[in-house]
């Protein structure tokens, strides 16, 4: 974006953890994780965006190919740079309300 920002706000963090649970015959359970850390994704919603951003966005998903490509994302609330992140999306939807006034969203996962 022109101003230099990552994301516009409202944006959502969001963490899960993966765990495995096993059901014995006798009613027992044992469980663990599949993962070491947590995942981590953001929701990032970008609104107002002028003609120009929203055809860089469209060559950034471009460049990515959707999904498959990887890039690094800071996160907003940190600062930390994840380095293989990659978008949960495998079309571009953007929204034209008026000249300079495009808006999409975007969801970023990091990768394992």
């Amino acid at each position: 974006m022109k101003t230099g920002a990552v994301v516009q706000y409202p944006v959502r963090r969001l963490t899960a953890y993966s765990t495995q649970t096993l059901r014995f015959l006798d009613g027992g359970e044992q469980r663990f994780r599949l993962l070491d850390t947590p995942a981590r994704k953001w929701v990032v919603h970008l609104s107002l965006l002028d003609d120009g951003e929203a055809a860089q966005l469209q060559q950034f998903f471009s460049r990515l190919q959707g999904s498959s490509g990887r890039f690094s994302f800071t996160d907003p609330w940190t600062a930390i740079t994840h380095p293989n992140c990659s978008l949960e999306l495998e079309e571009l939807r953007l929204e034209f309300a008026g000249p300079g006034q495009c808006r999409s969203t975007l969801l970023v996962r990091q990768n394992r």
